[in-house]
């Protein structure tokens, strides 16, 4: 069974490992992927809920609900079981060893469960709602399909794991849309590589390409630049082309120069996402008893 390349930092599951990780948890955890948070703030094998795997690397199915962790937050502790840690990316399942028993979750899985749950609690306290709609539609933009047995079935999985994970998913999303006020828009489509030996014809594709981008500093109706203080004018001023005909490389230029204003917003939002998450967290004392790196 392929593995899914887990961005959000979720540890690398041992080699007898049959799962696969579920996106839905990496977009979570991306959304509030933050470096060097809580220093300071954590303890090892500090409260005990349920139970300690304290001192172990694998644990029965009798020992599911022994503590991983716990965090403070709001004035209130919550415990993070093992059962928690290995729900929050994979179905029991998919994860058991072949004499029955489980590795035991990671610090980092710990830290990314706790982390996920403050943000819930955040999108709670917000009065944010996610209906079944919202699910919806954001299963189907961020993994092309909302047949969730299909997703359950692809990923090792129960629906209900992957329903509960795209709900606590789009809650993130739209408390990010309300922090961030950045506008990041799409990252911009390169332009189509020309045939060999077609890469300095000009085009009305290209042309319609580069016009695309210009936006308002571009003047359709005569064709010229309406303004000379853009990124675009510094780039292209000394060009030729228009809509009917460009080359590759001219569109190239245009691309270069979108790519540049994307980048730019997106290190923006994240920057101010990310404030606001470590603010969340800067909240928070947790504590981790396993000794799974």
């Amino acid at each position: 069974m392929k593995r899914v390349a887990d961005v959000a930092k979720v540890p690398a599951a041992p080699s007898e490992d049959k799962s696969v990780k579920l996106p839905i948890a990496i977009v979570i955890g991306v959304a509030a992927l933050v470096i060097g948070l809580l220093i300071g703030k954590f303890a090892m094998a500090g409260l005990s809920f349920g139970g300690s795997v304290s001192g172990k690397t694998t644990i029965s199915e009798g020992e599911l609900d022994s503590s991983v962790g716990s965090y403070t937050y709001g004035g209130q502790s919550y415990g993070i079981s093992a059962r928690d840690a290995i729900q929050a990316t994979a179905s029991l399942d998919s994860v058991k060893q072949d004499d029955g028993s489980y590795t035991v979750p990671s610090a980092d899985s710990v830290l990314s469960v706790a982390r996920n749950q403050i943000l819930a609690k955040e999108v709670a306290a917000k009065g944010i709602s996610v209906s079944d709609d919202d699910v919806t539609s954001y299963a189907e933009t961020t993994l092309g399909s909302s047949d969730y047995s299909s997703i359950a079935s692809q990923y090792s999985m129960t629906e209900d794991q992957v329903k509960e994970l795209l709900k606590q998913s789009c809650g993130v999303k739209k408390l990010y849309d309300t922090v961030v006020t950045t506008t990041t828009g799409t990252a911009p489509t390169a332009p189509t590589t020309p045939a060999s030996g077609a890469e300095d014809t000009p085009t009305a594709e290209y042309g319609a390409y580069i016009i695309n981008l210009l936006g308002d500093e571009w003047d359709s109706n005569t064709g010229t630049w309406a303004r000379t203080d853009g990124s675009y004018y510094a780039a292209l001023s000394g060009e030729t082309f228009s809509a009917d005909s460009a080359t590759y490389a001219q569109a190239q230029k245009a691309y270069y120069v979108a790519y540049q204003q994307y980048s730019q917003t997106s290190s923006s939002a994240s920057t101010q996402w990310t404030s606001y998450v470590n603010g969340l967290l800067s909240n928070a004392s947790i504590s981790i008893n396993s000794l799974v790196s």
